[in-house]
């Protein structure tokens, strides 16, 4: 896949920085609420990930895995971090972005990670079954039901859905030394309650906060919480 331009959104002019990564299904708008709360204190960087926005797409499943999409921060974090202190957060599937990233040779380490509404396993979770054209529905409702204001190319989606299925990885979470915030939906049916807590006790030291009554769609609907919860997080690892 040609490189391309990368496409972020920046609000805030505070320190320290934060970048936020999107889910299967959204776009950097997803965290547009939380970002607009968190803005007079800290900078938040917000990238498209291939096949959303402005970014550029690939062709296939070949070019949609959390590899790529690895690959994909990388860039952005070389652009608009460039060896500053900076914090990583990521939502759904930019939790296991993230888990990704973390694995290469060449991270940038954050001082922290925030985790929201993630899994280890993605073989463990049910967001689509199927393949074609049931696949595409299934993609549509599921953007319908998260409501999402602002969605990505559904071929895109079943191509990154094709690429990550049948990812687990369990066993990377012990190799992560870095403080990290956890905030999981007690009524996920998307990345189940029993997945945060696969989360907690494999990354050491890690500050697990559920959320009661909450469902996957963190960012909008518990906007407010998601934000305090973020600031306190952050301040206490810059104050």
């Amino acid at each position: 896949m040609s490189r391309g331009p990368i496409d972020v959104e920046t609000t805030g002019s505070g320190v320290p920085r934060l970048v936020a990564l999107h889910g299967i299904q959204g776009t950097c708008a997803a965290w547009r609420p939380v970002a607009n709360l968190l803005a007079g204190e800290i900078s938040v960087v917000l990238p498209n990930l291939r096949g959303r926005g402005r970014a550029p797409r690939g062709h296939g499943a070949a070019e949609h895995g959390l590899a790529d999409y690895a690959q994909d921060l990388h860039r952005v974090l070389q652009d608009k971090v460039a060896g500053q202190p900076f914090f990583l957060a990521g939502w759904s599937m930019g939790v296991s972005v993230v888990l990704e990233y973390l694995q290469r040779a060449d991270a940038q380490k954050p001082v922290g990670l925030i985790l929201l509404s993630g899994s280890p396993w993605l073989a463990g979770t049910r967001w689509f079954s199927g393949d074609g054209e049931e696949l595409l529905a299934q993609i549509a409702a599921r953007e319908r039901r998260l409501g999402l204001q602002e969605a990505a190319d559904h071929a895109a989606v079943a191509w990154t859905w094709t690429a990550i299925r049948d990812t687990d990885q369990r066993a990377a979470l012990p190799t992560i030394d870095l403080p990290t915030q956890i905030l999981h939906g007690r009524a996920d049916a998307d990345s189940p309650w029993a997945h945060a807590e696969m989360l907690a006790a494999g990354i050491a030291g890690a500050r697990f906060v559920g959320i009661e009554g909450a469902g996957h769609s963190l960012l909008t609907q518990h906007t407010g919480l998601v934000a305090q919860q973020m600031r306190r997080f952050i301040e206490s690892l810059t104050s």
